[in-house]
């Protein structure tokens, strides 16, 4: 382990700077991370497991995914004039500098005074507060409504002007890709060849999508390489432009989109005569959406405790940012794919405590793999988890023919398969059609002009991207 307190950091691997180091704060408590590191993985290579609170119960919550779907890790970022609440850690690039503070507390994040409520959890029913505190009636703006406001909300706004500057700007082109996963970067070397002019938006601040933490060969290449080569051509066709940190949100009449791009969202304060933001709109003749896939939860008692993680975004910190959430890992899956986030923490030396794989048929290769490191594979569901604060502890399962099983981790990784993100293909009355095989929906019909590929219309391998 290097890099200070970073107990959680690899010696080795992953996409970050090791020779840029970050110095950061957490509810007034001085980390470190590296240049590449977002909020989210520099917390979890310094073994922080609690980031928040659940919004009505203050339930404790940790880091779930990695990437804009994250529910749980809502922070303030930065103070006084440019204090932004409810950001997500997971997109918020780190620098040198940062300040970052849990929200929906009090007094501190670990001693909430307000996680009683889950005592009263039965009686705090859809609706109590309208039916309990009716009367008298004038005591609702000025007693009621504001007390429950405190307890419930989430961050809090800066109240004082903002020093910063925004900006707007138009763009056209023939081809507007979102994503730059495989099929996006693929989608923009075919386009950019024919010699149209392409705009490529990534929210992300790095290229790459999914092959950044998962790899795989591409035309005979490592995935880094291919990436590095793709960038290098693109960047050679003076019509093609990729716009990082930028995120596509919404679709218009006459192939307009919307897109908001951080300009300078990834340093302390913007440079002198720079803005923050920009709001682009683009014209677009056609779109190619690539936006990936989104994996899914399973449900399951104390499925919210920190240490509990998507499988994906567990490859994710491990693999990209050589961060490891938890140094004894179990897996509860129901598809082919969690199984990679077995082999990414065998491969990088964490310990894998048990897989319970809810499918009655598990490979042999699967089975020889647990049996050559000495972990074993159980068939059913996890019931429940023991857990808190600091993660998690015991998963309690319940075996394929009634018998339970106790597993010793301190992290679950969990897999549900994925969803195809539809949410750009929905506009313009475009409505998703359910597919069986995959037990998802996808795309069926867009708005004109574009299309799906790749994971976003339900292609999850690498070869069919």
């Amino acid at each position: 382990m290097v890099g200070g307190a970073q107990t959680h950091r690899l010696a080795n691997g992953g996409l970050i700077d090791r020779s840029t180091p970050l110095s950061f704060r957490f509810d007034g408590k001085t980390l470190l991370g590296f240049q590449g590191d977002t909020l989210a993985s520099a917390l979890v290579a310094n073994g922080v497991k609690l980031v928040g609170r659940s919004f009505k119960y203050h339930r404790p919550r940790g880091i779930l995914t990695a990437g804009s779907e994250e529910p749980n890790a809502l922070v303030e970022l930065r103070s006084g004039a440019r204090r932004e609440p409810n950001t997500k850690a997971t997109t918020a690039e780190l620098y040198d500098g940062l300040e970052a503070a849990s929200q929906n507390r009090w007094p501190s994040l670990r001693h909430d005074f307000l996680s009683v409520n889950q005592l009263f959890a039965p009686i705090f029913v859809a609706g109590f507060y309208y039916k309990t505190f009716m009367w008298p009636a004038k005591f609702w703006e000025a007693i009621y409504e504001p007390a429950i406001r405190r307890a419930a909300g989430l961050g809090r706004a800066a109240g004082i002007a903002d020093p910063d500057h925004y900006d707007k700007a138009w763009a056209h082109c023939d081809v507007l890709i979102a994503g730059s996963g495989p099929a996006g970067l693929a989608a923009a070397l075919a386009a950019g060849r024919c010699g149209a002019r392409v705009i490529l938006c990534e929210e992300d601040f790095a290229l790459g999508g999914r092959l950044l933490a998962d790899g795989g060969t591409i035309d005979g290449l490592p995935a880094a390489e291919w990436i590095a080569r793709t960038l290098d051509e693109l960047g050679s066709m003076p019509d093609v432009r990729i716009m990082t940190r930028t995120t596509l949100f919404g679709v218009y009449d006459d192939g307009t989109y919307g897109a908001i791009e951080r300009v300078n969202d990834h340093r302390s304060v913007p440079p002198e005569h720079q803005v923050r933001q920009r709001l682009w709109r683009i014209v677009a003749k056609r779109s190619i959406v690539a936006a990936g896939a989104i994996e899914r939860p399973i449900v399951f008692a104390g499925n919210d405790t920190p240490g509990v993680m998507m499988a994906a975004a567990m490859r994710s910190y491990v693999g990209r940012y050589a961060a490891t959430p938890a140094k004894r890992v179990a897996l509860f899956t129901n598809n082919e794919d969690g199984w990679r986030t077995v082999e990414t923490a065998l491969s990088t030396g964490l310990q894998v405590a048990a897989v319970i794989d809810a499918r009655p048929d598990v490979s042999p290769a699967h089975r020889a793999l647990a049996s050559k490191n000495g972990f074993a594979v159980l068939n059913g569901s996890v019931t429940g988890v023991d857990g808190g604060k600091d993660g998690v502890r015991k998963i309690a399962v319940s075996l394929t023919g009634g018998a339970r099983a106790e597993v010793d981790a301190d992290g679950l990784a969990v897999s549900g398969g994925w969803n195809p993100s539809v949410g750009l293909t929905s506009y313009h009355r475009g409505r998703p059609k359910w597919r069986d095989d995959i037990a998802a929906f996808v795309p069926d019909g867009a708005p004109p002009g574009m299309v799906a590929v790749g994971a976003a219309n339900g292609a999850f391998g690498l070869s069919a991207c």
